[in-house]
């Protein structure tokens, strides 16, 4: 198969990891242990859960978008400005 057919290029799909590492790690950033009928935890609403982890997830999405939309430069483009 030609690198040429290919959709994304290397770049493109480490980029996609990192951001798929950066969701994940605001996911378990999220994750802890809840509330019960017996007893109450205030840690459900501690800063962490509730504003750290949702921004670390939203970078982690936008970061997988621009990967998407990332496009690579040509080899061609690079021999004509070096």
């Amino acid at each position: 198969m030609d690198k040429k057919q290919l959709a994304f290029g290397r770049m493109n799909f480490i980029l996609l990891a990192v951001g798929m590492l950066v969701v994940i790690i605001g996911f378990i950033l999220m994750g802890g242990s809840g509330s019960t009928e017996e007893a109450y935890n205030p840690d459900i609403f501690s800063a962490q859960r509730t504003k750290v982890a949702p921004v670390v997830c939203l970078l982690g999405f936008v970061s997988m978008i621009y990967a998407v939309v990332h496009k690579p430069k040509d080899e061609a483009q690079k021999e004509v400005t070096e």
